[in-house]
């Protein structure tokens, strides 16, 4: 007899941006819940590190270098994991990338570059796992957009405009795809801290932590497992009901 966490196991789950963060929180998450881990990050060696970690606790997984704006590298990664690991069933998109910049300094080719990671990127993955949840007539689809996306950013602007177009992307899956099982929705973080926010901190783009924290009702910042958990739930048989939603984990800093 198959018992539930059999069928949990039978399940492929694709995290992209997975080598650190919230992207490799949300693979620690994933696999703790049974499924077998896809990492996928431009940073190939942090993706297969995660993977490696993850195998030693006895889930499989596969490291992978990919570049989510190159659509040529995301289908051979999907084509990758379908063989090694099986179809895809659940998908988070954590890759993203971000700069600071005035709105008048912003170049075309900053611009695009952030709209094609953040949001074409997003676009190039949900198409390439969507094959397989399709025929599975079972999948969750997960983002991670940006309060940014909510509120704007006087310094993002770019970045704050690919993430709103992954929240509005997002809720358009959920809708073409509801009749196949498949569900579709947005998480917008909010003060989380992450290797990347101390990089900008360090660069001086960004305020130091106890600065951020009174920012938050809550009065402190969140961390990447914050994002993971809910990125897990809604990746679950329990959140079979809910799509095409925006669930906001930023404690209580955007309402």
């Amino acid at each position: 007899m198959t018992t539930d966490n059999q069928q949990k196991r039978q399940r492929v789950a694709v995290v992209t941006g997975g080598a650190s963060g919230i992207g490799e929180a949300t693979c620690n998450h994933l696999a703790a819940a049974g499924h077998s881990i896809g990492v996928l990050d431009i940073d190939g060696e942090g993706a297969m590190r995660v993977a490696e970690r993850l195998r030693a606790t006895g889930t499989a997984a596969l490291g992978l270098c990919v570049d989510v704006a190159n659509r040529d590298n995301v289908d051979e990664a999907f084509a990758k994991i379908r063989t090694e690991l099986g179809a895809t069933q659940v998908l988070a998109t954590c890759a993203g990338t971000i700069a600071f910049d005035e709105f008048a300094d912003i170049t075309p080719q900053s611009w695009n570059r952030i709209i094609d990671v953040n949001l074409t990127g997003t676009f190039h993955c949900c198409q390439a796992a969507l094959v397989d949840m399709v025929e599975a007539g079972w999948g969750r689809i997960v983002t991670i957009s940006s309060s940014s996306a909510q509120r704007g950013s006087p310094r993002n602007a770019h970045y704050a405009a690919a993430k709103g177009g992954v929240i509005v992307l997002t809720k358009s899956i959920a809708r073409a795809y509801a009749a196949h099982g498949i569900t579709a929705n947005s998480i917008p973080p909010s003060g989380i801290e992450t290797p990347m926010q101390h990089r900008f901190q360090e660069a001086g783009n960004l305020p130091p932590n106890e600065t951020l924290a009174a920012t938050i009702p809550m009065g402190h910042l969140g961390t990447p497992d914050d994002i993971a958990a809910a990125a897990a739930f809604l990746a679950s048989e329990a959140a079979g009901f809910i799509s095409g939603q925006v669930l906001g984990v930023n404690g209580g800093s955007v309402l």
